[in-house]
């Protein structure tokens, strides 16, 4: 047996073990591994396994899987390392025929597929599955793909659960009583598009595919159409169990709410961490990604089969990064969701590393090729544009408004201050678009914001009060200083009307936050009908959130939306302008029509959007604004840091300039635990976090991008610590760079550990593997090592660039004989693989 093989072999152990599969009897319980054709296991632990049993007629030994009846339940065809394990396919499909087994597990210790027999191709897994998971999933389920394409979905395919009399109804009979009747049995019929994808799906599952993506504008129904395919699945025998994959926690009980709503007649819905003991009785099943990554739950408590659909809630965040090893996890037919369109990758440069959507590129393509659209193209689209179109969604006017800080903050060279040091030395700095999240606030900046905003802000038709508004602070702490600067304006404006109810803070700090979103929404925040008794309006009129109110939130009678702050993700953007696209007329929220008479204008047909950042410009590099308001000139907009005077600059570097010398230098190799002081300072690092409570909320609810932000506002480059990332690195004493997110993840104990640069390696190999599977199976070690020399080396990739191949012959990374051993085609797919999916930041040292 080659070294090859027995690697391959022990990995193969290890994760049928992992599994609870036991070679030999154990605490009462039979062996259920058995190696075939060599030797049989049954019940005799004193049986030795003989010193040939890797070894088989065929080359290497294979695993019958049984139950504790002895009954075969599944076969392990195994490879050696260099060899595909699909090579193994069809001898694998006729051993499980011969034992009547419906299950295969196609491994080479580092690649492995699981196949159902009964439902068509193998599936890449990142563990075994256990003994009960392929039993229950034997059990009850028998799928059927054709009765998944055959089904008859029409628009009442939901409502038929909520009511399924209702056309016998005489509320539904009734013309004149149909609107009211649907209203009060909250009867949710698709709509045309939402039909459409339905049907692009059952047309991709005719083609054999198990993949699927849907593109849909925030405001579409994503979450009905979810509902429709979760029924679908279910009622056609094609999933027993769903699991609905969200990305923050907040989404949790909204989606579980909304199911309730659709499919309670015939399915039930838990909540994972509500449910530990019992989230089996339920056919759909909600958490975060989160929950699952935590302590690695999602391989200790599930195994790969227990779900035989996954939907993914705004898919490219919630599979992005280390999220993405539990969607893979799970076997079967795979949903994402995505408002965000990945036609904005085209508008901006993808070789520039530092633009800040970069990241955001990489996850949308990771996205697109993980539910097999490779070619930018989703099972189904539906834009913004095209819900506008069909009167289903609304655009902004967009008001740009900057004042002349923001205005040379946002220019090229940034918001240059000078001044004269101590030393009399005329110096300047340069503050870029993030430093103004930190330092560019002063009262006078924020006092002429907010008056811009109040002056120009659509009024509510009906009462004529302002519309209901949004407004995206920086931070909590800014969030708090714009709700008293709005509630102070008011108070000058509408005397008597409001006693400091005008605007609320909205933020993980404040106690019952989530709860004020809920009664925003149905117009109760604060109170209700402040100037009108018999028109239900939320008292509150603005909102001041800094990420609570983005994804998810629906309260369509929102007509002003101010974007306070800068935003450098495009999913953020995306969402933070889809609160405002829903239609809606004001007239539903009348008590008593009769007492207004008629109304000019009770349909919402447009909303405002307060762009005080040139936030549009950013995605939309030629942006034409609807409205260009040019603020004043004011003195004390520059006056940032003191009560007068000329700007400073504050914060400063300290540097040493001292006349100590070193007399000695020592260099010494610390070990993979690290310095015990650089363990104490990652600790104090993770108590320091953790007792955070904005960071703490943050990372709960998955908002990766504000858990980032207040790390590196209020934690990095403090007095006493003086955290920052580079200290960090160092402390965590891994062989590569890891993120700050990484770093952030195992202080939360939602990774066990960091993963080595050969285990970061070998990982996005895998994945390559299972995308671009070579028909060359001996041609697989070659592919590897060009991989990572491309992955890793700057040289390899520089003279594969350019094509200077000569160059090879001296290179110690990548030798000609390498290269030349990597079949044509792979030549060229890893490099653009490479550079499509995988950052090359995470591999330097």
């Amino acid at each position: 047996m080659s070294t090859k093989e027995a690697t391959a072999r022990i990995k193969i152990n290890k994760l049928l073990e992992a599994a609870g599969w036991r070679f030999f009897p154990e605490d009462g319980r039979p062996a259920s591994i058995f190696l075939e054709p060599v030797i049989a296991l049954r019940g005799d632990d004193s049986e030795s396994l003989g010193d040939g049993f890797q070894n088989t007629r065929r080359g290497f030994v294979d695993f019958l899987l049984v139950d504790s009846k002895g009954l075969p339940l599944a076969i392990v065809e195994a490879k050696a390392e260099d060899k595909n394990p699909l090579v193994g396919k069809e001898q694998a499909r006729k051993y499980a025929r011969s034992q009547n087994c419906r299950f295969v597990i196609l491994s080479n210790g580092n690649l492995h597929y699981l196949w159902d027999l009964e439902r068509g191709n193998p599936y890449v897994i990142t563990s075994f599955p256990t003994e009960e998971s392929l039993k229950s999933f034997q059990r009850g389920l028998s799928p059927n793909p054709r009765r998944l394409a055959d089904e008859l979905v029409g628009a009442d395919y939901i409502v038929l659960t909520q009511r399924p009399t209702y056309e016998a109804e005489a509320g539904w009979r009734s013309q004149a009583e149909r609107a009211s009747y649907i209203r009060a049995n909250s009867l949710r019929f698709l709509r045309p598009y939402q039909l459409r994808a339905i049907h692009r799906l059952q047309d991709a599952i005719r083609d054999n595919k198990d993949r699927f993506l849907f593109e849909m504008a925030t405001g579409t129904g994503k979450t009905l159409t979810a509902a429709a395919v979760i029924k679908l699945f279910l009622r056609t025998g094609n999933a027993k169990r769903v699991l609905f994959l969200v990305d923050r926690l907040e989404l949790e009980d909204q989606a579980k709410k909304a199911f309730t709503s659709l499919l309670s007649a015939d399915f039930n819905t838990v909540i994972y961490k509500e449910n530990r003991d019992d989230w089996r009785s339920a056919e759909i099943v909600v958490t975060t990604v989160q929950s699952l990554l935590f302590n690695n739950k999602y391989q200790r408590l599930f195994s790969p089969t227990d779900f035989d659909l996954v939907v993914s809630d705004e898919a490219h965040r919630s599979i992005g990064g280390n999220a993405r090893s539990v969607f893979d996890f799970f076997v079967g037919y795979k949903l994402g969701l995505t408002a965000t369109p990945r036609d904005y990758l085209r508008r901006f440069d993808q070789r520039n590393a530092s633009d800040p959507r970069e990241v955001e590129r990489r996850l949308l393509l990771d996205t697109y090729r993980t539910f097999g659209c490779e070619s930018g193209q989703p099972t189904f689209r539906y834009s913004l544009l095209d819900g506008v179109r069909e009167g289903y969604l609304i655009t902004p006017t967009v008001v740009d408004a900057r004042t002349e800080v923001t205005t040379e903050l946002l220019s090229a060279e940034g918001f240059v201050v000078s001044f004269t040091d101590d030393t009399g030395e005329d110096q300047h700095e340069t503050f870029k678009q993030r430093e103004f999240e930190k330092r560019f606030f002063s009262d006078s900046t924020n006092h002429l914001l907010c008056k811009t905003f109040l002056e120009n802000a659509l009024r509510d038709p009906i009462s004529g009060e302002l519309g209901k508004s949004i407004v995206f602070a920086v931070s909590q702490n800014h969030a708090a200083k714009l709700s008293q600067i709005l509630n102070e304006m008011a108070s000058l404006l509408y005397p008597g009307k409001y006693q400091s109810d005008f605007a609320v803070q909205v933020t993980s700090s404040v106690s019952d936050a989530q709860q004020f979103t809920i009664n925003f929404a149905n117009n109760r925040l604060c109170g209700s009908g402040n100037f009108l008794p018999a028109y239900k309006t939320s008292k509150a009129r603005v909102c001041v959130t800094v990420g609570m109110m983005t994804t998810g939130y629906d309260c369509p009678d929102v007509l002003n939306i101010g974007l306070f702050r800068p935003i450098f993700s495009p999913t953020d953007f995306i969402q933070i302008k889809g609160r405002g696209t829903r239609t809606h007329s004001f007239t539903e929220q009348l008590l008593d029509r009769s007492t207004l008479g008629e109304l000019s204008h009770p349909e919402k047909t447009s909303y405002k959007l307060f762009d005080f950042f040139a936030n549009c410009e950013y995605f939309e590099a030629e942006f034409n604004y609807d409205e260009v308001l040019k603020l004043p000139r004011r003195k004390d907009l520059v006056d940032l840091y003191t009560g007068g005077g000329e700007p400073t600059v504050i914060d400063g570097a300290y540097e040493h300039l001292g006349t100590d010398i070193l007399s000695t230098v020592r260099e010494e190799t610390i070990g993979g635990a690290g310095m015990k002081i650089d363990r104490m300072f990652f600790e104090r690092f993770g108590e320091t976090v953790r007792e955070n409570s904005e960071i703490v909320a943050a990372v709960e609810a998955g908002q990766w991008d504000r858990v980032i932000h207040y790390v590196n506002q209020d934690v990095f480059d403090k007095p006493d610590e003086y955290y920052t990332l580079a200290k960090l690195r160092k402390a965590a004493a891994v062989d590569r760079r890891v993120s700050l997110r990484e770093i952030l993840e195992k202080v939360f104990g939602l990774i066990p550990q960091f993963k080595s640069k050969d285990e970061l390696l070998e990982e996005e190999f895998v994945k390559f593997v299972a995308d671009h599977t070579p028909d060359e199976a001996e041609a697989i070690s070659a592919i590897r090592h060009y991989f990572k020399a491309y992955l890793t080396s700057a040289t390899v990739r520089e003279i594969v660039d350019q094509r200077r191949l000569t160059a090879l012959a001296t290179n110690p990374v990548l030798s000609t004989r390498d290269f030349k051993a990597v079949p044509p085609r792979y030549r060229t797919l890893v490099p653009e693989y490479i550079k499509d999916y995988v950052s090359l930041n995470q591999f330097a040292a």
